[in-house]
């Protein structure tokens, strides 16, 4: 079903994939996993058709060389598809035919630390605060000639897309993102959760650093924007109406019913891909 704006701002944060330490009002908005494996979903004929990607391709960017899969025509309008932890880009295999069938460029990297994407320089600081992960994209957006692109993620790839949109709006073109606004907050993380709260989150310890300014004031995403959640996503997510108000632009939440995850654009491609083509006639 869809639902547009509602009322109600929580201010709990989404603990960042690198940046952010636990907080007692950011468990609904953590970093989230669940089980990588996806089945056919009912009504989502396309889920597990396809098991890889026909062109993997490498560039230097900023300070990366980045693994990349990419499809469909060279001049179509840009998609770049973000995957988050613990999964990769085959999170998209079965949307990425879908968008480039559609005549969509479609661009789907490995982030730091994953696949073949590597550090250009041994003696670079590896970094993996919220921030960073975005300036990543914005460097393989320049390094591809990309002016302006779709964006769209799951997990910490939606948070990525979720910070370029925020930061860099006249890159972004469109976003869709499973969950909502994941952009998190230093000083939130500042307050201890339960203790068995803490403990689910023990992992996030290792990529705590500073936040930068803008970040903190978890800044309002202007541009057109479809939310999607599953509706069996038994991970720790924030409800739609904590974070309706973050996006001020033409604004669409979609709960995706058959039983779907946490990874969504795995386990419902069709539902996801729909998304990107409809956010790209707002």
């Amino acid at each position: 079903m869809e639902h547009t704006k509602s009322t109600g701002m929580s201010r709990r944060r989404l603990l960042a994939m690198a940046g952010i330490s636990a907080g007692a009002a950011m468990l609904a908005q953590r970093p989230v996993f669940a089980n990588s494996g996806a089945t056919s979903r009912v009504g989502d004929t396309t889920a597990n058709k396809n098991t890889s990607f026909s062109t993997l391709k490498q560039i230097d960017a900023g300070l990366l060389n980045v693994g990349y899969a990419e499809a469909g025509p060279s001049t179509g309008p840009a998609v770049i598809l973000l995957h988050g932890w613990p999964y990769d880009i085959y999170s998209f295999v079965d949307v990425t035919p879908l968008l480039a069938a559609a005549g969509y460029r479609v661009i789907v990297p490995y982030l730091r630390g994953f696949g073949t994407t590597r550090f250009l320089s041994s003696d670079t600081l590896r970094n993996g605060q919220q921030s960073v992960v975005a300036l990543d994209i914005i460097a393989l957006m320049d390094a591809l000639k990309i002016e302006k692109a779709i964006l769209a993620g799951f997990d910490w790839g939606a948070r990525t897309a979720d910070i370029v949109a925020a930061l860099w709006p006249e890159r972004c073109k469109a976003l869709v993102s499973v969950s909502g606004y994941l952009i998190g907050s230093q000083a939130a993380g500042k307050a201890p959760l339960p203790p068995k709260a803490e403990l689910q989150w023990w992992y996030q310890f290792y990529f705590a650093e500073d936040m930068e300014t803008r970040l903190a004031g978890a800044p309002v995403i202007t541009v057109p924007t479809i939310t999607l959640e599953g509706d069996a996503n038994g991970a720790p997510h924030p409800e739609p109406s904590a974070y309706a108000k973050k996006f001020s632009g033409k604004y669409t939440q979609r709960t995706i019913p058959g039983g779907i995850g946490h990874n969504l654009p795995q386990e419902a491609p069709e539902a996801f891909a729909k998304a990107v083509l409809d956010v790209d006639r707002y």
